[in-house]
């Protein structure tokens, strides 16, 4: 468990640090992403992608890591972030993502938020 639970941290610091290379190492060729108000991104290149437009809408993000949560090949991870988006404007939310992992990479990520207004 501490193994996935160490991923997840890892792949915050990698958000945080908005570096999607270093997230690549984390997600499966055929990962997928559940993020609310958006289709379901499939495919570590499509996720990637969504990653880098979320990057240039919030220049300035970063993520605090509050609780982790492991179960066999299952993370849950509760985070709070805060910035700046592209309009100078604050943001900030609180979350959930959930991480199922096969063969130590990530297969599915799932995205739950206090304010999805905001999107």
């Amino acid at each position: 468990m501490e193994d996935l639970s160490s991923k997840a941290a890892q792949f915050f610091e990698s958000l945080s640090a908005q570096n999607p290379g270093q997230m690549a190492n984390f997600l499966k060729e055929d990962a997928r992403f559940f993020f609310p108000k958006t289709q379901p991104l499939i495919g570590k290149e499509r996720i990637l992608k969504f990653f880098k437009i979320l990057f240039r809408q919030y220049p300035e993000l970063s993520f605090t890591v509050e609780q982790i949560i492991a179960q066999q090949d299952k993370v849950a991870v509760h985070w709070r972030n805060r910035g700046i988006n592209r309009k100078n404007e604050p943001y900030e939310n609180e979350g959930v993502t959930l991480f199922f992992f096969e063969d130590g990479l990530v297969s599915l990520m799932s995205d739950f938020f206090k304010d999805t207004g905001k999107f």
